[in-house]
């Protein structure tokens, strides 16, 4: 039996896991002493394209001290609907409500071990805009001017130009 490498112990008791073949299911985690499969575990974030539906501009902000610009993220709360947590992320970091969500797609990020789902979010103006302590500060883009700000190399830059593109924008 092959050990693994990443998710290594049981969330359980703590034995290192190994790989065993399970019918139909392949090379799954397994642990001998608790005698159960053990399935990678990962988390789940949103990111969202918020568009302003009265001017057609995107959102995007900087956090953390970083000086490039990112889309509005989260983390999914256990139980929680993707779509509701894309809600909810936007109305904790910027106080705006959401009329309406579209997923977009999804992507896993390896460095935090997390699948990001993108929506598309649009709020009916900006005037409820009254950002958190979470957002260093923003700005409203024309689809052009975002996909020349937002962070060069990034998943957001992935997201958003796969969502322009589809879009014809």
């Amino acid at each position: 039996m092959e050990i693994l490498e990443s998710q290594s112990f049981c969330p359980k008791c703590g034995t290192a896991l190994v790989i065993k073949e399970l019918e139909d299911e392949g090379n799954v985690p397994f642990c001998p002493k608790c005698s159960d499969w053990r399935f990678p575990m990962f988390n789940v974030a949103v990111s969202m394209i918020v568009i302003d539906e009265s001017t057609g501009k995107i959102l995007l902000i900087k956090q953390y001290g970083r000086p490039f610009y990112i889309l509005v993220a989260g983390y999914v709360n256990r139980g929680e609907r993707p779509e509701d947590a894309a809600a909810r992320e936007i109305k904790e970091e910027t106080g705006m409500t959401v009329s309406r969500v579209s997923f977009n797609r999804t992507s896993f990020f390896e460095p935090s071990n997390t699948l990001m789902c993108n929506f598309t979010a649009f709020v009916p103006d900006s005037s409820s805009l009254n950002t958190n302590k979470e957002i260093d500060s923003y700005s409203w883009f024309t689809p052009e001017e975002a996909r020349k700000n937002i962070k060069s190399d990034s998943l957001a830059q992935k997201f958003l130009n796969a969502y322009l593109d589809e879009a014809g924008l």
